[in-house]
């Protein structure tokens, strides 16, 4: 069963449940999956598209969070926070900064890449390599303490 069979599925059944959260969040889920179905002119989405979707949606619901907390929203907060957590149960599991760090290693000794300029190389590859299972943050965060050069001593 594809993922986006799986959230389909998991639609109807929310539907049946009466669960209006649940079937808000998955319906808006779909209709994403279709807009962008739409757009690469393809009869179903591959499961590499969907992941692409959801993690577009979850970056907005956590954009949202972040202005809801500041404007005292609790509500919203909450509802906002569901979503997030339904979105990423759809995500395959992220892996562990320990993983991510040896893939940054492997990428950086593969690449020869010395310098900051070799950034978005080893960025790309590795983001490629993970199929998306890693937080771009950490990864930027490894890689950037990786290739930048050691600071000067300090007097």
């Amino acid at each position: 069963m594809s993922l986006e069979e799986k959230i389909t599925a998991d639609f109807k059944e929310s539907m049946k449940a009466r669960d209006a959260a649940r079937t808000q969040a998955l319906s808006y889920l779909r209709s994403q999956l279709q807009y962008a179905s739409f757009e690469k002119k393809k009869e179903k989405l591959d499961d590499a598209d969907v992941i692409v979707v959801i993690k577009k949606l979850i970056k907005q619901r956590r954009d949202g969070l972040a202005q809801f907390e500041k404007g005292n929203r609790p509500d919203l907060v909450a509802k906002e926070k569901a979503e997030c957590a339904l979105l990423e149960s759809y995500l395959p599991p992220a892996l562990s900064e320990e993983e991510v760090a040896r893939l940054v290693e492997e990428v950086i000794a593969a690449s020869g890449a010395s310098s900051m300029k070799d950034m978005g190389r080893v960025m790309k590859e590795v983001m490629s390599r993970t199929e998306g299972r890693a937080d771009g943050n950490v990864l930027s965060v490894l890689v950037k303490k990786r290739l930048a050069p050691p600071a000067p001593p300090q007097k």
